[in-house]
């Protein structure tokens, strides 16, 4: 199906209303076919869960082509060269790259994220937790997110990074910048706060990398490199991408989870009642809130090799764009997918990706956001809202400009 005048109705990422809720225009899209060509972006929207997770497993997709492609073979034009900084540190990371570089970089880093390691994160994350809301009681009241929600994953991956605590006020700016890029048609202004935070970035990830040559410590960034003078050939630009990479998704994956979480639980108060009163729904809880409002809304994919999807051909060189927050509200796989429902069992939604790009940090992501829900609850058991939130301007990455609480 090509975009008619209804698919282009239904989805319109830059409509404030749509931005604010997406999820009646996606049950439009599924209604209306299983792929859909949006002309304003050249993308191909796929809005259904089974599609969706079919996809991100299929090997004749890709998040680059590069590696068997020329801009030029492929169809595509090459970045303004003005915005090579911004290419540079993302395309190195593993997440836009594919095998055998995203194997060799992903084995290594996922040494840092095994169980056994992450779970040995979990008094710290509490105890973090456990800090941070207690600041939010003491004052009365405060903005959930830049109290709690921002300050607890940025400095648990600054922790295992080695960041010093000094130096990470200013990784979440950096990390907002860089992650304009990844909205639909990004402006000039966009692409030029993300080049200026990916320069000043590098440079700093450059020397603290430099100074753990010199000084080696417990933490990732000395392992990376402990693991590069052994002859695995991770090269300084892949120790910089993947740092800012971790850094990156560890903000606003969490950051966004948590208060459009909690925006969700106020307005469903039977449901934050119910989980006031029974502090083991937290696991499903932490699930559901995931599916219900999905901080990440669209996945790209380029297509490496031509792929057929309900009759409708998708040529090599087109970019699919797979809309997780759709698929997370699919009523062929979610009963009652409106409804927020945090004793939901069978939740199997794919706000952490699927196959070879699967959320590296999705574990610890659990652990966080169980920590902060469950320490609030037990902490701040009064917790209300102050004023309605405003919903960021962004669609792909979806969150809050911040949540007002009091007790």
């Amino acid at each position: 199906m090509t975009a008619g005048s209804d698919t282009v109705l239904a989805f319109d990422p830059w409509d404030p209303g749509f931005v604010a809720d997406p999820y009646p225009a996606y049950a439009e899209l599924r209604a209306l076919g299983r792929v859909h060509y949006f002309e304003p972006t050249d993308q191909w929207l796929v809005p259904h869960h089974a599609d969706v997770s079919a996809l991100l497993r299929d090997r004749r997709l890709g998040r680059t082509y590069q590696h068997r492609f020329t801009h030029e073979d492929f169809g595509r034009t090459a970045p303004p060269a003005e915005h090579e900084p911004f290419h540079t540190l993302n395309d190195h990371g593993m997440l836009d790259l594919e095998p055998p570089d995203h194997t060799r970089i992903r084995r290594l880093v996922s040494k840092a994220f095994t169980p056994r390691t992450v779970e040995r994160l979990g008094p710290y994350v509490r105890g973090l937790a456990e800090q941070l809301v207690d600041g939010l009681v003491a004052a009365g009241g405060g903005d959930l997110l830049t109290d709690v929600a921002e300050p607890l994953p940025v400095a648990v991956i600054a922790e295992m990074l080695g960041i010093p605590e000094s130096d990470r006020a200013q990784l979440r700016p950096w990390s907002a910048d860089i992650c304009g890029m990844y909205e639909l048609n990004p402006s000039q202004e966009t692409a030029r706060k993300a080049v200026r935070a990916s320069v000043e970035f590098s440079e700093y990830l450059r020397e603290l990398i430099g100074a753990r040559r010199e000084e080696p410590g417990e933490d990732l960034i000395s392992g990376l490199i402990a693991a590069y003078d052994e002859g695995d050939r991770l090269t300084e630009q892949e120790m910089i991408s993947t740092c800012v990479l971790l850094l990156n998704a560890g903000h606003e994956a969490t950051v966004n989870a948590t208060v459009n979480g909690w925006w969700a639980l106020f307005r469903h108060p039977e449901q934050l009642a119910a989980l006031r009163a029974d502090h083991s729904l937290v696991p499903s809880a932490v699930e559901e809130l995931m599916r219900y409002d999905t901080p990440l809304q669209l996945f790209e994919r380029w297509v490496l090799d031509e792929i057929e999807i309900d009759g409708t051909t998708v040529p090599r060189g087109a970019e699919i764009a797979m809309l997780f927050g759709s698929a997370n509200h699919d009523p062929s796989v979610f009963a009652d997918p409106g409804k927020l429902d945090l004793s939901r069992a069978d939740n199997p939604h794919i706000s952490f990706s699927a196959g070879i790009h699967y959320c590296i940090g999705a574990p610890l992501a659990r652990i966080e956001l169980g920590a902060s829900l469950s320490v609030l609850l037990e902490r701040a058991p009064t917790l209300r809202l102050v004023e309605e939130p405003k919903r960021k301007a962004n669609f792909v990455i979806r969150g809050l400009e911040g949540l007002r609480v009091e007790l």
